[in-house]
């Protein structure tokens, strides 16, 4: 699912930076690219198109967004730590071969008897 809404916020964002660019501005954009727009769109021309398309695209980016959001945060909730399994029992350290016996301590002095 989230591999769907992906390959949409691509397009969604390709769509409206053309859409963007295609709007009149005070350098006017691509929209001196495109020729003369006016009988395709109308008799005022491409702004109210444009205006309108760009507001529907930009709020099906804002919702693809959320909606990316909201799915990553819950299939994403466990850390990769969590799946790390501990063995719990250790195994006890082997014995060296030909080792000498462990030196055994010293016993403690004895007081005398009392007389």
């Amino acid at each position: 699912m989230t591999t769907i809404l992906f390959i949409t916020q691509i397009v969604l964002t390709l769509v409206l930076t053309v859409l963007v660019l295609l709007q009149k501005s005070s350098s006017i954009g691509l929209g001196a690219y495109s020729g003369s727009n006016e009988s395709v769109f109308g008799a005022k021309g491409p702004a109210g198109f444009l205006v309108k398309a760009t507001f529907t695209v930009g709020l099906l980016f804002v919702l693809n967004t959320i909606a990316l959001g909201y799915l990553y945060n819950k299939s994403h909730n466990e850390s990769v730590v969590d799946t790390i399994k501990i063995d719990t029992a250790v195994p006890a350290a082997p014995a060296l071969p030909n080792a000498p016996a462990a030196p055994s301590a010293p016993a403690a002095p004895q007081a005398p008897a009392g007389e």
